[in-house]
């Protein structure tokens, strides 16, 4: 399994099957966290998932691996008042996600961009991946 496999897998199983044993399987027992808001290890881990509400939806969108790094570009619901577009950068050891950093911004709706480009393009990539 590729590293940006084991993130998909990994995302999945946490923030949508909500699986706390996902946590031993995937991330590295010495994991280091870059969020400000986050503390390192597993624990760090636990303490998040205790707070993810019902209606929280993780949207897979880009992944792009290099080496032992692996970005995600994707989408949440539920984080706060209105979707985020989170851009996560995982570090791989010995086969499990070792160190993490992300950047977070609010989503804002494609007709108020300047551009009027969305800030995701996933339903299309999606649907090509699918054919």
């Amino acid at each position: 399994m590729t590293n940006k496999e084991i993130v998909i897998k990994a995302m999945k199983a946490f923030f949508v099957d909500r699986d706390i044993h996902a946590i031993e399987r995937y991330w590295h027992e010495s994991y280091v966290q870059h969020n400000p808001s986050m503390i390192n290890g597993h624990q760090g881990l636990k303490d998040i998932l205790q707070h993810i509400e019902p209606g929280f939806k993780w949207v897979p969108g880009i992944f792009i691996e290099s080496n032992d790094i692996v970005l995600a570009h994707s989408q949440v619901h539920g984080w706060g008042p209105v979707p985020l577009i989170v851009v996560d950068i995982f570090r791989f050891e010995n086969g499990k996600i070792s160190e993490h950093w992300d950047v977070v911004q609010e989503e804002v709706p494609a007709i108020k961009t300047a551009s009027g480009n969305p800030m995701t393009s996933f339903n299309l990539i999606n649907s090509a991946n699918e054919k």
